[in-house]
């Protein structure tokens, strides 16, 4: 019995046969290419891999930009819905999570609410669930009961013609009800991470057939401590699972529960940090380890400085650091994990009032800070992360004023830095 041609693959050869008819257009250094692999199906989980097209101009390989949702040659039954709700243009989320999640890929979003980004992880999905199985196949947490609702009934809209059965799931109300939708059966759950757990306990939620895990509003779920709840969940959902995230911030919290949970994921930078960047003037400066301290004093004494953010790996440098800073005659204190809530609001309220001129951080104890007259962040420690880089230096340049980025990167951390500026299109220029 010959094979089932998977949508992606028609989508990607009628974009090519689209490319070659412009041909003419392009330049004699242009060249078109289509690469297209197919992976087997398990039965356990498919995982296609990319099918793509590229366009190679003077040596340079530019990816095409979708724009529009009839590019993506998604099923009708999904476009129906789509069109239902009024949409047409990608939001930029959408244009760039969309045709991975397609593809099977586990991917890291960046995109405030209200960027699209809940039909950015919708659409893939219900593209990719089996209608005539009525088992849970898809799992997305959410941190708030309203956000449950709200997400359920925008999947329902969306999956309207496919025979999309979506069920929200929620403390607060009536579990019994949940518990009988269960048992008729549903194609996705959204749902808040306690009333997931409680209809595990009671064996009526059974997520053993669940091959799509999305997190939204991770850095939320993570802030109300949330944290040992997905990990339970996700210890019941099978391994081989695809799993995507979708957060407003990103920092080193958010990215271990990445590292831990997803397997390559393609990471997707869409927020106010990124637009932020056209406002920021990005620097960094190559320091040898043994004089890094050194390297900083001189940054602050040259570079008029109102206020400024100094982030560190660990609780420990943090402190170590700050001490160091203020028998230099710095005004300067530390503000990690370790603190309590009197004391850290001490600091931070120190710090928003002007009373206190450099703070000394740590990604986690920096959580949730939206300070203006933030003129400087300085990168003591490069983070491990790229996209961490963008939330750290996403905290100046507010309300449409200009700010500084200042990047200390040892001998050995070149390869970070690179990753850093494979994110961004703006400049990161070194300084001595």
């Amino acid at each position: 019995m010959p094979a089932k041609e998977h949508p992606l693959e028609k989508r990607t050869l009628n974009a090519c046969r689209r490319l070659s008819s412009t041909e003419a257009f392009l330049s004699k250094e242009t060249t078109i290419r289509a690469r297209h692999t197919n992976s087997c199906l398990n039965q356990s989980f498919s995982r296609l891999s990319e099918t793509a097209c590229e366009i190679f101009v003077a040596g340079e390989m530019k990816h095409m930009q979708i724009q529009y949702f009839k590019d993506l040659l998604l099923s009708p039954e999904v476009m129906k819905g789509i069109e239902e709700l009024g949409f047409n243009d990608l939001f930029p989320i959408q244009a760039q999570a969309i045709i991975p999640l397609l593809e099977g890929k586990d991917v890291i979003g960046q995109a405030q609410t209200g960027t699209g980004k809940t039909a950015a992880f919708g659409v893939p999905m219900i593209e990719r669930l089996n209608m005539k199985d009525n088992k849970v196949q898809g799992l997305i947490l959410e941190p708030t009961r309203e956000l449950a609702v709200q997400v359920a009934e925008h999947m329902s809209r969306i999956g309207k013609y496919a025979g999309l059965k979506v069920l929200p799931v929620y403390g607060g109300a009536p579990i019994q009800k949940q518990i009988y939708a269960l048992e008729r059966g549903v194609h996705i759950v959204v749902g808040t991470p306690g009333r997931i757990i409680d209809l595990l306990e009671r064996r009526v939620l059974n997520l053993a057939s669940a091959k799509i895990v999305v997190l939204d509003e991770a850095d939320r779920m993570l802030d109300m401590g949330f944290i040992e709840d997905i990990e339970y969940i996700l210890s019941n959902v099978p391994k081989n699972r695809q799993t995507s995230l979708f957060s407003a911030t990103i920092d080193q919290t958010v990215m271990n529960v990445c590292n831990r949970y997803m397997r390559s994921p393609e990471k997707i930078l869409v927020s106010k940090d990124e637009i932020a960047l056209t406002q920021i003037n990005q620097y960094y400066t190559v320091v040898n380890p043994h004089s890094k301290f050194e390297s900083l004093c001189n940054i602050l004494n040259v570079n008029h400085i109102g206020r400024a953010i100094i982030f560190c790996k660990t609780r420990t440098e943090t402190s170590i650091l700050a001490d160091r800073l203020r028998r230099q005659g710095y005004d300067a204190k530390p503000l990690h994990a370790g603190f309590t809530q009197p004391q850290r609001d001490f600091v931070i309220n120190s710090f928003r009032n002007g009373k206190l001129k450099l703070l000394v951080a740590t990604d986690v104890a920096a959580r949730g800070l939206d300070i203006e007259g933030i003129t400087h962040i300085i990168n003591y420690d490069i983070p491990l992360d790229a996209l961490v880089y963008f939330h750290r230096i996403g905290r100046t340049a507010r309300m449409g004023r200009e700010g500084t980025a200042i990047t200390l990167v040892g001998y050995g951390e070149m390869a970070e830095l690179d990753q850093i500026k494979s994110l961004t299109k703006t400049n990161i220029t070194e300084i001595e």
